[in-house]
Parts: structure tokens; sequence; C-alpha cells
């Protein structure tokens, strides 16, 4: 094997399928209602997918700050018009506690993603980053609270380990934050655990780790990598790597985000009696390591048949970029004992099926690919 990507097959587990499947026919059977925050966003509007495909009714919040309306008009021509019927979109801000108490009103499972998003930003605006994703969360687990919903299900961060050095990342086992983003993620963290513990209010976090796939804004100075080292290649420009390329990542295909937010919600038991009766963490991934060089040569790979100019591109090197985790590589064995969850993704399989929609975005994102040189080929 390379030695840039520490990596094995995934294993399909045949209990962990006729688990999946039970659950999804209980749920068409007896359909629920959920709250999805974010839900224009990237995670948000693949949860409001699957869940309405399910036949669940869901209740959507977004401000459209860096959600898309776009992308709840793709999910609306993915789903039947009887399914579409059974969503219903509020626009508003979950900073806004009287709108988060609206919209948690007859609820049975809140999943709560609505946050801004990138370490970048949140150096550049630590207080925005602090009010979306702090106060925003706070306001949902109080709403959550006062409208008795079941379960409260939220977005955390692989970005809570900071410096602690150890690999695989352990629930148990986190270092200093390395960013105001990480600061915030971490801070959900506890709040959940007081609501947990102080008003009996059930709370899952799910520590995400580099998650990609359709929908992924590949514009922007906040863009993640995946998407923004593909738009890079098809139009001919730069592929930048912060710091030597060695740097590693958990890359985790959205499918199994959503397989986490289902499960989560609906597990009977998931919680262990510490650090709070009602709360609990688990690390949402695939458990293995791809170094920046290796994402890059695997993305050159699947796009060079289609895109000959990459014969000869090679990425372009700087700094390390300020509170980047050097690896990141999660264990997984909490999820998978307590949820139930198994990912059905690697990041090859990942990738095979999310490039057409990365292609055809570039090229809606009025980007016009161009043949010819790379402007990091070798002279």
């Amino acid at each position: 094997m390379p030695p840039n990507r520490q990596a094995g097959p995934l294993v399909k587990e045949g209990k962990a399928v006729q688990r999946r499947s039970k659950l999804k026919a209980a749920l068409r059977e007896a359909p629920r209602t959920w709250l999805v925050t974010g839900v224009a966003g990237f995670i948000g509007s693949n949860l409001l997918e699957a869940l309405l495909e399910l036949d669940q009714r869901v209740v959507g919040l977004d401000n459209f700050s860096t959600g898309k309306r776009a992308n709840l008009d793709e999910v609306c021509s993915l789903v039947t018009s009887a399914q579409w019927t059974r969503f219903r979109f509020f626009e508003g801000d979950v900073c806004d506690l009287e709108t988060c108490r609206k919209v948690t009103e007859g609820v049975d499972y809140v999943l709560h993603h609505a946050a801004l998003g990138s370490v970048p930003r949140s150096l550049a605006d630590p207080v925005a980053s602090h009010a979306s994703n702090v106060s925003g969360t706070l306001n949902m687990l109080l709403a959550a609270h006062e409208n008795r919903v079941q379960r409260f299900v939220y977005a955390s961060s692989s970005s809570v380990y900071g410096d602690h050095p150890d690999l695989p990342k352990r629930e148990d086992n986190t270092g200093h934050c390395l960013s105001p983003y990480a600061a915030t993620k971490a801070a959900c963290e506890l709040y959940a655990e007081v609501f947990a513990r102080c008003y009996g209010l059930e709370t899952i976090g799910l520590r995400y780790f580099n998650v990609f796939g359709p929908r992924q804004d590949p514009n922007g100075p906040y863009a993640a990598v995946i998407p923004r080292w593909i738009a890079a290649m098809l139009h001919g420009a730069p592929v930048v790597i912060n710091g030597d390329g060695q740097t590693s990542r958990d890359f985790c295909y959205v499918a199994n985000v959503v397989q986490a937010n289902l499960l989560a919600a609906t597990a009977p038991k998931p919680f262990a009696p510490e650090p709070a009766p009602r709360a609990a963490v688990f690390n949402i991934a695939v458990g293995e390591r791809t170094s920046l060089n290796g994402l890059f040569h695997l993305l050159k790979s699947l796009l060079e048949p289609c895109c000959p100019h990459l014969a000869d591109c090679v990425p372009l090197y700087r700094e390390f970029r300020l509170g980047d985790v050097r690896h990141s590589n999660a264990d997984i064995s909490r999820a998978r004992h307590a949820l139930g969850y198994e990912p059905t993704h690697d990041i090859c399989a990942g990738l095979s099926e999310a490039l057409g929609w990365y292609e055809r975005e570039v090229v809606r994102s009025h980007h016009r690919f161009k043949a010819g040189t790379c402007p990091g080929t070798r002279s």
C-alpha cells in the first residue's frame, strides 16, 4: 500500500445492513416529525432528501447565510411530489430564540446542522462563528427542551481533538483547541451535556471527520479541500497544498453521515452512565487516513481520463495554515457498538459516486473548462 494512505476495504457487516433496513421499514411504517436546521446546506439538504425518501415529515430552517435555495430545489426534483408536500420550510436564524421555539413545536427529533463552518472563517470573524455556532445551539437546545423533543442530534467536529497527538482519535481524549471554530464545537458539546444533566434532554453529538459529497460548495474562500481541488483541476487552476502534503484526514462520504443521523436519533440505548446519563458524542468517519498528497493523486487519477491536461499537473506547496490539525483519523468503534453505525463508503467509493455532481456543479457555477496546461505543471 502507498505510504501516503493508510486504508483498508470497508467491511460490509450483514447485521449492520439488516439493522439499517429494519430502521427504514419502521420509519416508513410510522413516520416521525424531524427538524433539520441548516436544511439548505450541504449536509442538511442530504438529510432532507433521505428523510423525505423515507416518507418522513420534515421541518427545515435556514437563513441562507451559507445554504442555497438551489439545494432545496434539487431535493425537490429528486423526490416525489407527495414526499415534497411533507416538507415545511422556515426562513430564519437559530440566533433568534423565538424562531427556534416555533420550529421545534411538535417535533420528535432535531438534527441540528445550522452553523458557520470553516477554521479560516472563524479566524477571520470569531464573533460571528460564536454567535451562530454557540448561541444558536444554546437557543436550539432550550427550544427543544421546552417543546419536549425526544432527542437532539447535533453536528460536532473532529476539530475538538485539537493538538492531542494520539491516533486514532477516541472520544474521551481531546486536546487544546487550535481555532475559534474548534472552540465553538467544544462549547456546543458542553452545553449539550449540561442540558442532558440538568433538564433530561437526550443529546447526541456527531463528531464529523471531513465530510464530502454532493451539494458541497466548490466555490468561495472557505470551500472544503475536495470540491475546491476538483474545481481547480477542471479549469486548469493551481492546486494548492498547505504544508508538505503529509497532513492527513479521515474523509467521510455524506451517505455515512446521513446513516449516522438516522441511527443517532432512533437508537434505543446509545448512552453510557457517564459523563451524563442522557448525553453522548460519537466519531463519524470511516477509520481510514489519506494524506493530502494521496488525495491529490487520487483526484487526478479519477479526472485525468476526461481532462488530459492533468497529465503533467503537480500541486503547488505553500506554508502550513494556522489552526489546522496535522493528522486526523477516527476510532469509530463507539459508534459501531452503541448506534450500529457501519460506513458504507470509503473515500474511493464516495468520490466515484459524487464526482459527476461535482463536475456538473463546476459547469453550472459559470466556470468554463479550458483544455490546456495546468499552471502547476512541470516545466
